[in-house]
């Protein structure tokens, strides 16, 4: 396992070396699951220069069946991370959300306990390590897929913790998930569906409009036109507009792919960009 890890890390500084930011590998010790996990951490160039800067932080969520490295190595432009860290001067956090943890704490499995280690250890071990802003106003979350739903999740539950929310092509309506491998991954952390809908409905972003409308967390969210999950994108937009939840959704060319969460990314940027200099008053 070390030998693995230590391998990773130097592929990725062989391939950063060139670029201007920094990537770091952060392993974690999770006492809520009892493992070690790991981040991938980019720092901007300027971090190691103005030793009394402090930076926002953005965490950067996974999909289904993924893990820390995903958006690290599977984008189409392997400089977007690192260009983005640089331009928005802000450190880039890509944990490990676990195989199908969809970012829940399961009340089944003891090992899978995400939404403990995404709100609690990881930001407290990053914070730790690095000179970040320790206040809501210098935090973010975004994720892809099984990932955008763990954020819109998470800062839903957490909205103390996390100025701005952002989700790209979110499975935000798990409680329609049918049969397959999906449902299995569910299953196991929630229950037989049958027995558990309930439990299906209350942990679908889609059904969480009354916390998101009771929340300050800004919120973004968009989704490909030939995206499997653009219904319940959609969905969720039009509970959003009836409730009168101020809301930024988007809608664009492209599927549930790599080229549409990388052109996907800059757009969050932006808007966490914009939202840090409203609640700055500028």
């Amino acid at each position: 396992m070390l030998t693995k890890y230590l391998l990773l890390f130097f592929t990725l500084f062989t391939f950063y070396t060139a670029q201007a930011a920094k990537v770091d590998t952060l392993e974690i010790n999770s006492v809520a699951m009892n493992t070690k996990l790991h981040a991938g951490i980019v720092v901007p160039e300027s971090y190691k220069k103005q030793k009394k800067t402090i930076y926002p932080v953005l965490y950067l969520l996974h999909g289904y069946s993924g893990d820390f490295r995903d958006w690290l190595t599977k984008v189409p432009d392997k400089t977007v991370l690192t260009n983005l860290a640089d331009q928005y001067q802000m450190i880039i956090v890509t944990p490990d959300g676990g195989f199908s943890s969809w970012y829940l704490d399961s009340p089944l499995d003891k090992t899978s306990q995400y939404e403990t280690f995404i709100t609690e250890e990881l930001v407290q071990e990053v914070q730790n390590k690095y000179r970040t802003l320790t206040s809501r106003e210098g935090r973010f979350i975004s994720g892809l897929s099984m990932g955008g739903h763990g954020a819109l999740y998470l800062s839903a539950r957490h909205p103390d913790l996390y100025l701005a929310a952002a989700s790209m092509s979110g499975a935000l309506d798990i409680a329609s998930i049918q049969g397959g491998d999906l449902m299995k991954s569910m299953e196991s952390l929630l229950g037989p569906k049958t027995q558990n809908y309930e439990k299906f409905v209350q942990n679908s972003v889609v059904n969480m409009v009354p916390q998101l409308k009771a929340s300050p967390v800004k919120i973004l969210f968009d989704c490909g036109v030939d995206d499997f999950l653009i219904e319940s994108n959609r969905e969720l937009h039009r509970r959003l507009v009836i409730e009168k939840v101020p809301h930024e959704y988007i809608e664009r060319p492209g599927a549930h792919t790599w080229p549409y969460w990388g052109n996907a990314l800059p757009y969050h940027m932006l808007f966490f960009q914009k939202t840090r200099q409203e609640a700055a008053g500028k």
